[in-house]
């Protein structure tokens, strides 16, 4: 069984900055792609930030040049650097993690950015 558990989230003021973490443990062989997406109230799932096995990295349109994906292969574990964050960033956050050939989500963490 493979579990993650994020932490980070909170509240922030519009220009601020967030750092979320998310950390796999269990009976892990493999990892792979690792991604952070968001959910905002009436809104879908959206893909945020994604980093592959050998580290390269992709971004939504919507947050290029504000946050950057991480991530320690030691400690099985993505972070997501947010900073200038906007009102239009509140959203639960979701990581994703391909581990042992399959995904395996977090429990989310709310972000909200006071305007």
């Amino acid at each position: 069984q493979v579990q993650l558990v994020e932490s980070g989230g909170g509240l922030v003021q519009a220009g601020g900055s967030l750092r979320l973490s998310c950390a796999a443990s269990g009976s892990i062989f493999s990892v792979n792609g690792m991604g952070w997406y968001r959910q905002a109230p009436g809104n879908q799932r959206e893909l945020v930030a994604y980093i592959s096995s050998d580290s390269r990295s992709t971004y939504a349109d919507s947050v290029k040049g504000r946050f950057t994906i991480s991530r320690d292969n030691g400690k099985r574990t993505v972070y997501l650097e947010m900073n200038s964050l906007k009102p239009e960033d509140t959203a639960v956050y979701y990581c994703k993690i391909n581990a042992n050939f399959g995904d395996h989500w977090g429990q989310g963490t709310q972000v909200t950015v006071s305007s």
